[in-house]
């Protein structure tokens, strides 16, 4: 199996990847309490697997507002920023690259996760139906429960919402990751502002398509004028299905932001691809006209092999391919590619909270 491709140097925004073989953002509930700050822990995890061109971090909330789940990481305290400032000197010191994802899960979320036991926000007071969240009980016990209906933020209270998106910039770039990648999508805040039914707002972030990307832009403007646009990536899924997301104009939508990122010069659009989830494939007419569309790095996520991606990558479609679930079970990955070598299988059930157990013990080709 060739994979000349995959494995070559690229450059994206100002920044040399030895590789085009990325980590994907992966939630593994493992941030410290209270307070919700990497660990020791998360900061070998994240260097075992420092052989990767650029690692995505778990997706990081921006606020408590933006929390959705319970032991994810945070980057908005001081307390956040050591224990994150602590996972980039060790990947960086075993030579690999980090961005890290700012999140705003908006109605994906549970008065439980919120201060005060205040109602999760969104774009329109719209429930996410079928969804459910992971929380913390008063009593101390886990449990998944169904998301509450959230409110309608106000028009006033979306500069505060970039604000949180800039803050959180800030102290990633202070902290030294060498991108922030913008989680605009899996039905999260700023997917819920892009898709047709979950924006019902009849204000200027509501109704026609260019309209409802407007929060997006302005993050991503605020966050270019503060860290520089070489240094920010965006994530989107355009036929994303979960999280009761029905949008009637998922590729036009994509193909809009394409263009405005594009004329931002921004380092790289990220897609998650949907079908390994029960979503619709994305068409090779979309594919070519986001090439088209989007000069900078772009870069698939989705279920994909070595195989696979070395030809996406020599189609030309796409410049990397982000890897999640490989990278969970095989820390080595990159090397593991090179050699043809057979993959760790991953335990599911470790996934999610936990210890070193399914986390940082996996094999690697030399152990």
């Amino acid at each position: 199996m060739s994979t000349d491709k995959l494995l070559t140097p690229i450059r994206i925004g100002a920044t040399p990847l030895a590789n085009r073989v990325l980590m994907a953002p992966l939630t593994r509930s493992r941030a410290s309490q209270p307070g919700d700050v990497p660990t020791q822990l998360n900061a070998g995890y994240y260097a075992q697997r420092s052989t990767a061109g650029l690692i995505i971090s778990e997706a990081t909330q921006i606020s408590r507002q933006g929390q959705g789940y319970a032991l994810t990481p945070g980057m908005y305290t001081d307390a956040q920023e050591a224990g994150w400032k602590n996972v980039v000197e060790h990947v960086h010191a075993a030579g690999g690259r980090i961005a890290l994802q700012l999140w705003h899960v908006g109605r994906v979320s549970n008065r439980l996760l919120q201060s005060d036991n205040q109602a999760p926000v969104a774009p329109s007071a719209i429930r996410a139906e079928g969804t459910k969240t992971f929380v913390i009980q008063p009593d101390g016990t886990p449990a998944n429960l169904p998301t509450d209906v959230p409110r309608a933020l106000e028009t006033t209270e979306l500069p505060g919402i970039i604000a949180d998106y800039v803050q959180a910039a800030r102290r990633a770039v202070r902290t030294g990751f060498d991108f922030v990648e913008i989680h605009a999508a899996n039905g999260y805040l700023l997917h819920q502002f892009l898709a047709t039914n979950t924006n019902q707002r009849t204000d200027a972030y509501g109704g026609h398509l260019e309209n409802r990307a407007r929060l997006l832009l302005e993050v991503v403007d605020a966050i270019s004028t503060e860290v520089g646009a070489d240094k920010v990536g965006i994530r989107l899924s355009p036929s994303f299905t979960l999280h009761d997301i029905q949008d009637t104009e998922p590729d036009a939508m994509g193909l809009y932001l394409a263009k405005q990122f594009s004329a931002r010069n921004v380092a790289y659009l990220h897609i998650a691809e949907s079908d390994w989830a029960g979503g619709p494939a994305l068409s090779d007419e979309f594919r070519n006209a986001l090439r088209r569309d989007f000069k900078g790095a772009l870069i698939y996520c989705g279920n994909y092999d070595a195989e696979k991606a070395e030809a996406m990558i020599q189609t030309g479609k796409a410049d990397a391919i982000a890897f999640g679930r490989p990278f969970i079970a095989n820390p080595d990955l990159v090397a593991r590619f090179a050699k043809g070598a057979a993959l760790n299988t991953p335990d599911p059930s470790t996934f999610y909270g936990g210890d070193e157990r399914g986390y940082t013990d996996y094999p690697t080709l030399q152990h």
